[in-house]
């Protein structure tokens, strides 16, 4: 379990290098759960007085170089999308189709 989460955490590293490159995606934190990567960014959202993390997407690892992307639903359930593959491909189908879903409110 130990070299699942130090290969998850090296991954966060490089998805949040990937993210910071683009403007759609710039300033969405990246957390590990489990074996998936949540990407959140800081809003403040009725009621809350203070920024608070509004998950956004979720790329889960489903081998060592394949990846799946899911979108959180308003009901706050994780949705699958049809989207599988590297890293960098599933960073480019967020950049690329699903800028209104990262951008900031």
């Amino acid at each position: 379990m130990i070299a699942m989460n130090a290969r998850m955490e090296s991954t966060r590293v490089r998805l949040e290098k990937l993210l910071a490159g683009h403007p759609a995606t710039s300033g969405l934190s990246v957390r590990v759960y489990g074996s998936h990567l949540i990407l959140a960014r800081q809003e403040t959202l009725p009621p809350a007085t203070r920024p608070e993390d509004d998950d956004r997407v979720r790329i889960t690892q489903l081998s060592d170089r394949t990846y799946g992307l899911s979108v959180k639903r308003h009901t706050g359930r994780w949705e699958k999308t049809p989207f599988v593959g590297g890293l960098d491909e599933t960073v480019s189908t967020i950049q690329t189709f699903m800028q209104h879903l990262v951008a900031s409110y």
